[in-house]
C-alpha cells in the first residue's frame, strides 16, 4: 500500500518523481516484510524496544564512560549530546514537517511486530536518528569506541523496518539527520583531535625502551594510583615514585639527580613544580595527567598513560614556551595562566571548601561568595595608565574560543602572553560575565585584550593575591611578566608518516 504523505506538491515532473520514490519505498518495505531473516527474530524486536526513549544509548554511554579514560568519557558525553540534539530536532521539526502514515502491518509476520505500536507519524525515524547521532558522536571523539557502537546502531535502525514500524526512507532520513546532529555538536564544541596543537618545534629526545631512564613522581593527593599503575604496565622499566603533596618538590629534586627523563603525574600545580625542576636541571619532561583539569597535558595532546608511553618509546617531543613572573623577591613560572584580582580569591576560597564538599561544588560556592562580597577593584598601572580592574589574566600562549567550549591553546610555542583585563566598575559579576561572553574580542566596554612578550604592572598593593597554575601567593611589589620562548622540552605523541 502506498504511504499517506501530506505534501503539497504541484503536479509536475517533481510530483511524478516523488510518486515513483514513494512507490519504490513501499516495494522495498514489502520485500523486507516477506524476506526470511535468519537469527533476527529473537534479537531485533528486543533491540528496537530497548532503544525506546534512548534507554539503550544511556546504558551504552555509562558503559563507555566506565572505562575511565578521558577520551572515553568525552566520547560518551558527545554521543549523548548528539542524541539530545537529534531528538529535539525530530520532535519539534521532523515529525511535524511531513505527516506520513505508518506502514500497513499486514505483510509483517506477527512474531516480528512490537507489542505497542508507535502513534506518531512515520517520517523520519526517531530511533534511527538517535542511533546514528549517538554512534557518530562517539566515533568523532573516539574511532575505536565508535566502531564498537556502530553495529548496534545499525541493528537498531534496521529493526525499525524489520518490525514494520517504518519505511526504509524513514530510517535513511532519520539516520542522516542524526549524523548531521553529531556534526553540528562538533561545530559547537570541537573534538580535541580536531584542535590538536601543531607538532613543532620538534625536539631531539631520547627514546626510552620500556621506559628505561624515566623517573616519574606521582602526587597521591590527585588520585593517581590507577594512572601510575597503567604507566608501569606500559613501561615496566620506568621508576614511579608516589608521594604526598608536601613531599612532591623534594622527590622531584631527588628524581632529577638520577633520571634521563623527569616525569610527573598530578594536577597543574604539581606539573608546574616539575617543569621548574626539569628546566633547572636541563631535563626533558614527561607529563601524565593526574589532576582535575590537566590544562597543560591536554593542550599538549597527552591524555593517558598509553599516549605518553608511545611518545616516550618513540622519542617524540616538542619545545614549548613558559611564562615567568616576578614580584619583589618572588619568582615563578606558569605553564597555563597567571592572574590578579578576583580569580586568586576564588581559588583560595575553593581550596578552603573542596575537601569538605568536593571540587566542583566548592568552585560554585567560592564564585558565589567572592562575587557577592563587598569589595573594591584592584588598582594597577597597566600600559602607562592607573586602572581599576576586577581581573587581569595572562595566558602562556593565545587562548582561542572553540565554539561553546572553554578557551584552548592551539599553539604552545607562539611566543606571546595572552593578556585579558576586565575593567573595574560597580558590578563585578556582570562585567566578568560580559567579558566571558565576549571571549577573544579585542575590545568591549568591560574587557580588553592584548598580546605581548613582556608586561610590567606598577602600583599593585603588597599582599594582593596572585594565582599561577592554580597556586596562590601574594604580591610583594611591582609585578613583571615575561615570555620564555621554547624554554621547556616535553614528550608528546607526534604523527609518523
Amino acid at each position: 500500500m502506498s504511504p499517506d504523505v501530506d505534501l503539497t506538491v504541484p503536479k509536475t515532473g517533481a510530483h511524478s518523481a516523488l510518486k515513483r520514490l514513494l512507490a519504490l519505498d513501499s516495494r522495498l518495505f514489502q520485500v523486507a516484510a516477506e524476506r526470511n531473516w535468519p537469527g533476527a527474530e529473537p534479537v531485533l524486536p528486543r533491540l528496537s524496544r530497548s532503544a525506546n526513549h534512548g534507554v539503550l544509548w544511556f546504558a551504552a554511554a555509562a558503559a563507555i564512560a566506565a572505562s575511565r579514560t578521558p577520551r572515553a568519557r568525552r566520547a560518551a558525553t558527545r554521543g549523548l549530546a548528539s542524541l539530545s540534539l537529534a531528538s529535539l530536532t525530530i520532535n519539534t521539526i521532523g515529525k511535524r514537517s511531513v505527516r506520513r502514515a505508518r506502514p500497513t502491518l499486514d505483510p509483517v509476520p506477527i512474531v516480528r511486530r512490537l507489542g505497542r505500536q508507535p502513534i506518531t507519524t512515520s517520517f523520519p525515524s526517531g530511533h534511527a536518528a538517535s542511533a546514528a547521532a549517538f554512534a557518530t558522536g562517539v566515533a568523532l571523539e573516539s574511532p575505536a569506541w565508535g566502531a564498537a557502537v556502530a553495529p548496534v546502531a545499525f541493528s537498531v535502525a534496521l529493526s525499525r523496518v524489520y518490525t514494520g514500524v517504518h519505511f526504509p526512507s524513514d530510517v535513511l532520513a532519520g539516520a542522516a539527520l542524526g549524523a548531521g546532529a553529531a556534526f553540528a555538536v562538533r561545530a559547537l564544541v570541537p573534538t580535541r583531535a580536531g584542535s590538536a596543537p601543531p607538532a613543532r618545534p620538534r625536539a631531539e629526545l631520547p627514546a626510552l625502551t620500556e621506559g628505561e631512564g624515566l623517573v616519574l613522581v606521582a602526587n597521591t593527593a590527585s588520585g593517581t594510583a590507577d594512572r601510575a599503575r597503567a604507566l608501569r604496565d606500559a613501561l615496566p622499566k620506568a621508576e614511579v615514585v608516589e608521594c604526598a603533596p608536601d613531599d612532591v618538590a623534594a622527590e622531584l629534586e631527588k628524581a632529577a639527580g638520577r633520571a634521563r627523563v623527569l616525569g610527573v603525574c598530578g594536577g597543574d600545580g604539581t606539573v608546574n613544580t616539575a617543569a621548574e625542576t626539569a628546566m633547572r636541571h636541563g631535563l626533558p619532561l614527561a607529563v601524565l595527567p593526574g589532576g582535575t583539569l590537566n590544562h597543560f597535558a591536554y593542550d599538549l595532546g597527552v591524555e593517558d598513560a598509553r599516549t605518553l608511553a608511545r611518545a616516550l618509546e618513540r622519542g617524540d617531543g616538542v619545545r614549548v614556551d613558559v611564562g615567568s613572573f616576578g614580584s619583589g623577591r618572588k619568582r615563578g613560572i606558569f605553564l597555563n595562566t597567571f592572574s590578579l584580582g578576583v580569580y586568586p580569591e576564588l581559588v583560595r576560597e575553593r581550596e578552603r571548601w573542596s575537601e569538605r564538599i568536593g571540587g566542583w561544588p566548592a568552585g560554585v560556592l567560592a564564585a558565589l561568595r567572592v562575587l557577592r562580597a563587598d569589595r573594591h577593584p584592584l588598582q594597577a598601572e597597566f600600559q602607562g595608565r592607573c586602572r581599576p580592574m576586577w581581573l587581569l589574566f595572562a595566558g602562556n600562549g593565545t587562548y582561542h574560543r572553540m565554539g561553546l567550549a572553554p578557551g584552548r591553546r592551539l599553539d604552545l610555542a607562539d611566543g606571546v602572553l595572552d593578556v585579558r583585563v576586565v575593567h573595574g566598575g560597580r558590578r563585578p559579576a556582570l562585567r566578568l560575565l560580559s567579558a566571558a561572553i565576549a571571549g577573544p574580542l579585542t575590545r568591549s566596554p568591560a574587557h580588553a585584550a592584548v598580546q605581548v612578550r613582556r608586561l610590567h604592572l606598577a602600583g599593585v598593593a603588597p599582599g594582593t593575591l596572585l594565582a599561577y597554575d592554580g597556586e596562590v601567593t601574594e604580591v610583594d611589589d611591582e609585578v613583571w611578566l615575561e615570555k620564555l620562548p621554547e624554554a621547556l622540552t616535553v614528550y608528546r605523541p607526534l604523527p609518523h608518516h
